[in-house]
């Protein structure tokens, strides 16, 4: 908006614009792409690694449930009787010595040691009767029966140990010790990397069990990681350790860089091939435009309508037409503006002029009904006198309508059985129905009896007697007329159906109009008070073809308990 309040010219607000119209969707359509493809590029990137990290996970945890399952079998052997009856000797070393070496690197060391931690037998006989620092275990384990403990990784070696059966019931306890090699985890690990990514392994206290080589860039660099938890092996719980897989962004996002670098350059190019189309258009609206705004500037300052300049392209031609019909438009909808306030006028006179008539209409009907009881009064007399008195009371209850449309009465809203007041409306004009042999029905969805509105009772009955006396009179003889209440969700329903000659679509909207009215002798004045109501109670009313093909008003009044404006 800021470019219309400086002084540019069309030509160049036509340039502006050419070049924004262009630019604009472009940019938009480019950025949307981009930020789709950089959306999706993450979410493959995010579901890879942690794809990758389940499955690591998964080899972590396999590898662990092998080595305990390894332990707690190996304690079980008969050659591990050797150290509970205190026999030492080369046997069970060699037995130790041979599975190192069966398992190629596995295990750095596998020990036998007493109550003491001395070692009593070793796959490094060197290692006979020194003494094995292990400090508190640091993760538990129990398989098939067999409990196992871990104990810190020192020197890249992860300490398993377990209790040696005793089969002989000595006193003797030994604890058969497996130095895992740690470096059989990073192996692990370094599957699950690529040359922009690390991996972390570590336990439920954060502590680090292993890891890749770590990235080297500098802290400040945004990274996408993704975590997977240990969910063990087998009968193997695992030790809820947890593998995080970390990814520099920039590494991971570098072919959306470069689709941006292209976006950015087609867009700079579409900005250079518009603003060069802009220019030989722009001059070819000039024209033409100057001479609307002359044209317009001149109507502005005398008001004097002349003709609207023509030539120039079509859109031109046609905001030329379209400013001459406004001019046209203008003109009429300022004579109806003046129309609208003399009726106003009018109105207000004919509700004051109400007021005053009514008390000579009482005076000319007291006095013609005092006539009436002369004595001597001819026949003839007496009948004009009856003539007086029925037109004075016509004449009031037309005063009394006009009265009403134009000071409607203010509502006594009170908490009101919907369904008893429409019984009672039925019940009042039966007898009036009965005379055209007209059968008025009364329905409901409802399952109960009772549906409370807040409402003014007498102005809502007063509303059902109108719509159901205009339709048994503009019925023929022996027609229907249905009364139909439902509660919806928001609102409740009040419609009024017959099978008579119905409303015309086109006069449809003006059928509520003060002084419209579709019945000889009809003042138009009883719709237009039950649109007032209505509207007062903060409900809407209208009128369609009938499942009858007749009339059928449908009003919808709020629940109780909403909630009303001011």
């Amino acid at each position: 908006m800021s470019l219309f309040k400086k002084n540019l010219s069309v030509k160049q607000l036509l340039l502006v614009a050419f070049t924004l119209a262009v630019l604009i969707p472009s940019l938009t359509i480019a950025t949307l792409a981009f930020v789709e493809a950089r959306n999706a590029l993450k979410f493959e990137i995010e579901h890879d690694l942690k794809a990758r990290a389940v499955a690591a996970i998964d080899d972590v945890d396999r590898m662990m449930f092998e080595r305990l399952q390894n332990v707690a079998s190996w304690s079980q052997l008969e050659v591990m009787q050797d150290a509970s009856i205190g026999d030492i000797d080369k046997r069970l070393s060699t037995f130790l010595a041979d599975l190192k070496k069966n398992y190629n690197g596995v295990y750095s060391e596998l020990y036998v040691i007493d109550q003491h931690n001395k070692i009593v037998s070793s796959s490094e006989p060197g290692l006979i009767n020194q003494t094995l620092k292990l400090n508190g275990a640091w993760e538990r384990a129990s398989l098939n029966g067999t409990n196992l403990e871990l104990y810190a990784i020192n020197n890249g070696r992860l300490p398993i140990s377990t209790m040696v059966k005793n089969e002989f019931g000595s006193n003797h306890q030994y604890q058969l010790v497996a130095d895992f090699n740690q470096q059989q985890i990073t192996q692990v690990l370094n599957l699950a990397i690529t040359d922009s990514s690390a991996v972390i392994l570590s336990d439920k206290h954060q502590k680090t069990i292993a890891n890749t080589k770590l990235l080297q860039k500098d802290s400040n660099y945004q990274t996408i990681k993704v975590k997977a938890i240990s969910q063990g092996f087998k009968n193997f719980k695992g030790f809820d350790w947890q593998l995080e897989i970390i990814k520099y962004r920039d590494d991971a996002l570098a072919p959306i860089k470069q689709l941006g670098l292209i976006i950015l350059a087609m867009s700079i190019m579409t900005l250079l091939i518009s603003f060069l189309i802009a220019i030989p258009v722009a001059k070819q609206i000039t024209q033409p435009i100057s001479k609307l705004t002359d044209f317009a500037k001149n109507f502005v300052s005398s008001g004097v309508q002349s003709k609207a300049p023509e030539g120039g392209p079509v859109e031109v031609r046609e905001m030329a037409n379209a400013f001459t019909s406004m001019i046209e438009d203008l003109e009429k909808s300022q004579e109806n503006l003046t129309r609208a306030a003399k009726l106003a006028v009018v109105g207000e006179m004919a509700a004051a002029m109400s007021h005053e008539v009514r008390t000579p209409l009482g005076i000319i009907r007291s006095s013609a009904q005092v006539l009436m009881r002369e004595p001597k009064l001819t026949k003839e007399g007496k009948e004009v006198c009856g003539f007086v008195v029925g037109e004075t009371e016509r004449l009031n209850k037309l005063v009394s309508t006009l009265i009403d449309a134009a000071k409607p009465r203010s509502l006594d809203l009170k908490p009101t059985d919907i369904i008893l007041t429409a019984r009672h409306a039925v019940a009042l004009l039966q007898a009036e129905a009965a005379k055209k042999q007209i059968q008025l029905h009364f329905e409901t969805n409802l399952i109960s009896d009772e549906l409370i509105l807040s409402i003014d009772s007498e102005q809502m009955t007063q509303v059902l007697l109108n719509l159901l006396l205009n339709a048994i009179q503009i019925l023929p003889e022996k027609g229907q007329i249905w009364l139909t209440i439902s509660s919806m969700l928001e609102h409740v329903q009040i419609c009024v159906a017959d099978n008579g000659p119905g409303v015309p679509a086109d006069k449809r909207n003006h059928v509520f109009d003060p002084f419209f009215s579709q019945r000889a002798g009809g003042i138009g004045l009883g719709l237009a008070i039950v649109r007032q109501i209505v509207y007062a109670h903060y409900g809407e009313i209208f009128v369609q073809e009938s499942p009858q093909h007749g009339a059928e008003f449908i009003i919808r009044l709020p629940n109780l308990n909403q909630s009303h404006p001011n």
